[in-house]
Parts: C-alpha cells; structure tokens; sequence
C-alpha cells in the first residue's frame, strides 16, 4: 500500500463523508452562532465564551482540513473474499490461554477503533491475521507476551 493512500472500507468512507457534512453544514452554523453571541458580551480580550468558540472552531476547520486530504487520498477496499484475512474482513478469533473468543473489523489505520473493536490492518495483530485462514494459529507479540489466537471464523 502506497504511503499517500488512505485505506477505508465502504462504511468508513461513508462514516468520513457524513463527518464531513455535518462539519460543514450544522457545526459551522452552530459556532457561528456561539461566536456572534459571545461577541455581543463585549470586550473579546477577556471573553472566556469567544475564545472557547474560536478554539473550537480552529479544532473543527483543521478536522474539516484532515478528512478533505484524506478523501482525496482514499483507496475504498471491497473485501468479498471469505477464505483469507483482507482489509474490510470480520474475524472471530479464540485466545488460545484465556479460551475466549473475541472479535474484530479489519480496517484501514484512520477507521481503527478498539473500543468498536476495529484493528488496523498494520497493528501488530492485525498485520499477524493478513491473509490467514481459518483454522490457523497467530501469535502477537504484546506488551504482557506472545499472545496465541486460533482463527475460527472469517466473515465480510
């Protein structure tokens, strides 16, 4: 994978272009709004309210800024395939010590999201499952240890 593509799966292009709108549109109009009220508060050089806004609002145009460059740069992966581990891959694995089963989305790095349980195909675990199969056994290694998973089942 070339280092300038951004590698998404359709529903995290998707989920981009949605952030995108509702920047553009709602966001932009809300903090526009917080800004013209706080201005109207007077003196700016100590009005806690506008410099809050502003802030924010330079968070939310740098977000904007980010996610233009980054569907500019997009490689959308359609996995179809359910006989090895790709990009856009659901995968349930067993840990091997702990007998229990766990599983993950296979995504690009911009859509990984542990607590939604996506692994970025370039973590370790999730470069360890590229184009495995099931019934194979892959070892991490983690910060407690090696970590074992058997692959039990893959899914799109």
């Amino acid at each position: 994978m070339s280092n300038d593509e951004v590698i998404l799966t359709p529903e995290g292009l998707r989920n981009l272009e949605l952030e995108l709108e509702e920047l553009k549109t709602v966001k932009r109009k809300e903090l526009a709004a917080r800004i013209k009220t706080a201005i109207s508060y007077g003196d700016l050089k100590e009005n806690s309210e506008y410099h809050s806004a502003k802030e924010e609002q330079g968070f939310m145009e740098t977000r904007v800024m980010t996610i233009e460059r980054m569907l500019k740069k997009a490689k959308v992966v359609t996995n179809t395939s359910t006989s090895t581990v790709q990009v856009g891959s659901t995968v349930v694995l067993n840990d091997i010590e702990f007998a229990e089963k766990i599983e993950y989305k296979i995504v690009g790095s911009s859509e990984a999201n542990v607590n939604e349980n996506k692994i970025s195909y370039e973590s370790p675990l999730g470069a360890s499952l590229m184009n495995k199969s099931v019934g194979d056994t892959i070892s991490v290694n983690a910060p407690m240890g090696i970590i074992s998973y058997e692959l039990l089942e893959i899914r799109v």
